[in-house]
This record gives C-alpha cells, sequence and structure tokens, in this order.
C-alpha cells in the first residue's frame, strides 16, 4: 500500500520575501506606467488633465479599495499564496488590455480590471509577512516588501518611457503585463500557504465583525486616515511628476522616465528602509513609534515639497524633491506594522484590507484627479504652469495627515495586540 507523501516544507521567510517584493514590483510598474505615458495617451486619445486624473485615480481606487475587503477576508480563509497568485494574473492580463483601449471609456474599464486584480495583492502580502517574520523583525520585513513601490514605479516610468519611445504606448502596456502574467506561475510553485492559527472559540472573524471592533478603535481611524491623506499627495505627485518634468521643465519622455526612476529609487529605499528601521527601534519603548516616526515625516514634506516644486531649474528640482520623497516614504513600513497589531493574526488581512478601503479610496481615488482638476482650473491664469501651481497647493495635505497621525500614535499603545 502506497505511503501518503509528506507535504513540501514551506519556503524559508527570505525565499517568501523575496517572491512578494517583485510581485509588488509588478504591482506598481503597472500602475506607474500610466503616469509616464499620460502625455502620448493624452494626446492620441484628446483627454483633459481631469479625465487623465480619473484614470490614474479614481478608475483604479473605486473598485481596488472596496473589493480588497472581500478578497482580504476570502485570503484569510482560504489562503494567501493563493489569492496572491490569482490577482496577479488578473491584474497583468488587464494591463496588457489597457494598451488595446481606443477611447477614455474603453480605458477606464481597464483601469477598473487592473484596480480588481490589485485589490487581492497587498492586504494578502502584508498578512504573509507578518505570520512568517518575528515581532522586532516585522516592521523591517514589511519595509523590505514595500520597496516595491519606488522599485515599480521605477521600473515603470524607466521601461514604459523607453519601450514607448522605441515603439507606442500600447505596446508598453502589452508587454508589462505579459510579463506579470508569464511570472504568476513561478509564484504559485513557490510561495504556499502554511497551516493558519484558529480563531478564538466563538469569535467572529467575518469582515462585518473585524470592521466593527476596528471601528472601536480611535487608533484605527487616525492612523488610517492619517496615512490616506498623506497618501493623496503622494500618489498624486507620483502620478503627475513625470508630466511636470516635461511641461514646466521640458523635460524628454525618455529623459523623464530615466531622471524620474533613479529618483524614485533612491528616495524609496533611504525612506522606507529608515522608517522601518526607525520605528522598530523606538517601537520597543513605546508602541505609539509606529505612528509618531511617520507623523514626523509628514510634518516636514509640506515645505520642502513647495520648495521643490517652485524650484527654477530641473535639475535643481530634481535634487530638492528627493528630500520630501525620501521623508514621504517613510511611513509604509510602520503604519502597515501597526495595523497588524490591530486584530489577531487569523483577521490581519482582512484588517489590512479594511485599513486600505480608506487609504487608497482617499489617497487614489481623490490625489491624481483632485490634482488634475485644479491643474484644468488653473490652467486660464497661469497656462503652462497651471500643474506646477496644483501641485504646490495640494503639499499642504500633509500637515493635516501629521497633525491625524500624531494623534495616532497617543492611541495605538493602548490598542496593540501582540
Amino acid at each position: 500500500m502506497p505511503q501518503p507523501q509528506e507535504p513540501r516544507p514551506l519556503a524559508r521567510p527570505g525565499v517568501v520575501l523575496a517572491m512578494l517584493l517583485a510581485v509588488y514590483i509588478f504591482n506598481f510598474l503597472d500602475r506607474q506606467l500610466l503616469a509616464i505615458l499620460a502625455q502620448p495617451i493624452k494626446a492620441d486619445l484628446g483627454l483633459s488633465d481631469a479625465q487623465l486624473g480619473l484614470l490614474g485615480g479614481l478608475a483604479f481606487a473605486m473598485l481596488y479599495s472596496t473589493v480588497a475587503i472581500p478578497l482580504g477576508s476570502l485570503a484569510d480563509r482560504l489562503g494567501r499564496a493563493r489569492v496572491i497568485t490569482a490577482s496577479l494574473a488578473v491584474w497583468s492580463l488587464f494591463t496588457a488590455l489597457c494598451g488595446m483601449a481606443t477611447s477614455f471609456t474603453q480605458l477606464f474599464i481597464a483601469r477598473l480590471g487592473v484596480g480588481v486584480g490589485e485589490a487581492g495583492g497587498v492586504a494578502p502580502s502584508y498578512a504573509l509577512v507578518a505570520e512568517r517574520f518575528p515581532l522586532h523583525q516585522r516592521a523591517r520585513a514589511i519595509a523590505v516588501y514595500t520597496l516595491g513601490v519606488p522599485l515599480g514605479a521605477a521600473l515603470g516610468a524607466f521601461l514604459g518611457a523607453k519601450i514607448a519611445h522605441a515603439v507606442n504606448w500600447r505596446v508598453a502596456f502589452a508587454v508589462m503585463g505579459g510579463a506579470g502574467l508569464v511570472f504568476a506561475l513561478p509564484f504559485a510553485m513557490v510561495v504556499r500557504d502554511a497551516p493558519q492559527p484558529a480563531p478564538e472559540p466563538g469569535r467572529d472573524t467575518g469582515v462585518a465583525a473585524v470592521f466593527t471592533r476596528l471601528a472601536q478603535l480611535p487608533a484605527f481611524w487616525l492612523i488610517a486616515f492619517g496615512a490616506g491623506v498623506s497618501s493623496l499627495c503622494g500618489y498624486g505627485f507620483l502620478f503627475w511628476a513625470p508630466s511636470l518634468f516635461q511641461r514646466s521643465y521640458h523635460l524628454s519622455m525618455v529623459q523623464t522616465g530615466a531622471y524620474f526612476g533613479v529618483q524614485t529609487v533612491v528616495a524609496g529605499v533611504a525612506g522606507i528602509m529608515a522608517g522601518g528601521w526607525l520605528a522598530d527601534w523606538l517601537g520597543h519603548r513605546s508602541r505609539g513609534a509606529y505612528a509618531l516616526v511617520p507623523g514626523l515625516a509628514y510634518l516636514a514634506c509640506a515645505p520642502a515639497y513647495v520648495l521643490s516644486f517652485q524650484y527654477g531649474s530641473a535639475s535643481g528640482a530634481i535634487a530638492l524633491m528627493l528630500i520630501p520623497s525620501v521623508l514621504g516614504y517613510v511611513w509604509l513600513g510602520p503604519v502597515t506594522t501597526a495595523i497588524q497589531h490591530l486584530v489577531p493574526a487569523p483577521e490581519r488581512a482582512t484588517a489590512s484590507a479594511c485599513y486600505l478601503l480608506i487609504n487608497n479610496g482617499v489617497g487614489m481615488g481623490v490625489g491624481p484627479w483632485l490634482i488634475g482638476r485644479l491643474s484644468d482650473h488653473l490652467t486660464a491664469g497661469y497656462g503652462v504652469e497651471a500643474l506646477r501651481m496644483a501641485m504646490t497647493i495640494t503639499a499642504g495635505f500633509y500637515l493635516i495627515a501629521a497633525t491625524l497621525m500624531l494623534l495616532g500614535s497617543r492611541q495605538l499603545a493602548r490598542a496593540w495586540v501582540s
């Protein structure tokens, strides 16, 4: 009688983290393609800045933020790695379909599909990292995972510009989407789900129950909306910065892709790793540090961005922008870690999805559109410099984010769940 086969051992935490980082790179690479290709898309499809802002924000965030909650709950029940694999395949397919759009409506629908796919990628990944790494390493591990933000944005800007310059913007979408589809198979083979701890007897772990418990915590609301308001600036600037360099500083699309790519990588790696290390170091003394560190970084972002946006030369603006760009990435590791510790382990993907609903709904849903709408409104008075003024005004939202996060730091310690 044949003996049952022993299950294959799980991949080591470092390998899992590397694979999750690769998936997150594809995630932001696909998002940033639209930003670097905004000018040729605008010219080809005859779009306004407000329409571009909708494509970069609301079209993506509308379903990305809401569908993330049921997918996060599904990941907690059926397996986080499985949901991530399926999500990667779906958003990569819709990224490729973006290249086939011939109107604003078609591109809007394709972006909705990208958002639906990516909704199942981030929250389960946060929970998977928290599951595989001990508490004293958790903020740093999540910080490494969130390096996918600057690395993906940089690659999207650099490769998207190169491919579009060599062929056209449609091929850039097709190539990037196809690459993600190919990567889904090795990810599924390497990253597998570990057995999950059972929830407490009698404890309801459904979406409504988890959200109800989170809603009773002032720390959740303050931190989630603090991150969301900061993301309004962060996602808005990430989307519109390439257009700013091309309009106000007269850089070509390829030059913009190169400069923006280098700056994003340097700022992202420095800011994310510094934030994760600082939060883990200070978190031994006070759990509130996981919100305090981002709050202080936000406080410095507003004046630093205003100075950089108003600088006269491209080289000076890029150099000055490096400072707030570093500070603007500090929050990712600490805030994500804090959200993981507002609920017990079996509920972490669901809690992350609830947080992402607020963060991305405010950040992605409003940020790119608001800047685009302000730019259209200011064009009569400022002409080609309208986008620069719109981004300068928006930088003031960082002061609101700082206030919310600093208030949240006082509440976090008493809400912390180990």
